[in-house]
């Protein structure tokens, strides 16, 4: 064999070589996929009957596309936050109302998604309904975009209470006309929660949980969610009427990164 066939022959051996380290590379990546601790659940194996609108998985957010790591419509969070939960929704059952969720446990991948987007200025798509009076600069500034987020910790909840019986909201339809978060109930994109004064994730002063432009049965309705919940350990972010966190939290310094898929929690649920 000559010389330069030879060294033909080691190319080869070297590119094949290359090439099954880059497929096992990939494989192993693929294995690798961040998983929740032991003490993660869903929350339905917790309690059916909370309402789950989990809007990252959907193009209804202030993006306006499903957000990274959202792989299926499924309230993921720590143990002792789903069980105070479910205490939560015995009371309000008993009083005609039914908790509904819009977000939960979010990976740090959703988070990046929207610190990606907040960067992106051109992107404008949703402001008409869910950030009209701010400018997109001020995103960060205001504290509405972080790069870090207490949900990716899994014990915090963004939810609000449906009078029963519960009626079905309908789906958004991207590229429908937007109506403004803060405007009136039966004006506003419907939602079957009572009513709060604003829609989720409404980025104005208005979600403040108590300012006192809110008032009446808008106010009532937010005080029901904050006593409810406070009693049971959760303390209420107070620039964000439906944000809340379990407390004493499990896991208070660790943000968590695996996906929202029953494939990611312990025995696969």
């Amino acid at each position: 064999m000559t010389r330069l066939s030879l060294m033909a022959r080691g190319l080869v051996t070297a590119a094949a070589a290359l090439l099954a380290m880059t497929a096992t590379t990939a494989t192993a990546q693929a294995k690798t996929e961040p998983t929740a601790p032991e003490d993660f659940v869903a929350l339905r194996s917790v309690d059916r009957t909370i309402i789950q609108e989990m809007r990252y998985f959907t193009p209804h957010n202030f993006v306006g596309e499903r957000i990274d790591g959202y792989r299926q419509p499924l309230c993921v969070l720590t143990r002792p936050a789903a069980q105070a939960l479910h205490k939560a929704q015995t009371k309000l059952l008993r009083q005609g109302y039914t908790l509904k969720v819009y977000d939960c446990y979010r990976p740090q991948r959703a988070v990046d998604h929207f610190v990606r987007w907040a960067k992106d200025l051109d992107d404008q798509r949703m402001k008409a309904e869910f950030y009209p009076n701010v400018d997109k600069t001020r995103l960060f500034a205001d504290g509405y975009i972080a790069e870090k987020s207490g949900h990716s910790r899994g014990s915090t909840v963004d939810l609000t209470i449906v009078k029963l019986p519960a009626e079905p909201t309908r789906p958004y339809l991207p590229g429908e006309p937007l109506v403004p978060c803060y405007a009136p109930r039966d004006e506003r994109f419907p939602d079957n929660s009572v009513d709060m004064g604003t829609g989720f994730d409404c980025f104005d002063t208005l979600s403040h949980t108590l300012d006192p432009r809110v008032q009446g049965e808008q106010r009532a309705n937010r005080l029901l969610l904050k006593s409810t919940l406070e009693e049971l350990g959760f303390v209420n972010l107070a620039e964000e009427w439906w944000h809340f966190t379990y407390k004493p939290e499990p896991y208070p310094d660790t943000y968590f990164d695996f996906p929202v898929s029953a494939k990611s929690l312990p025995h696969g649920h």
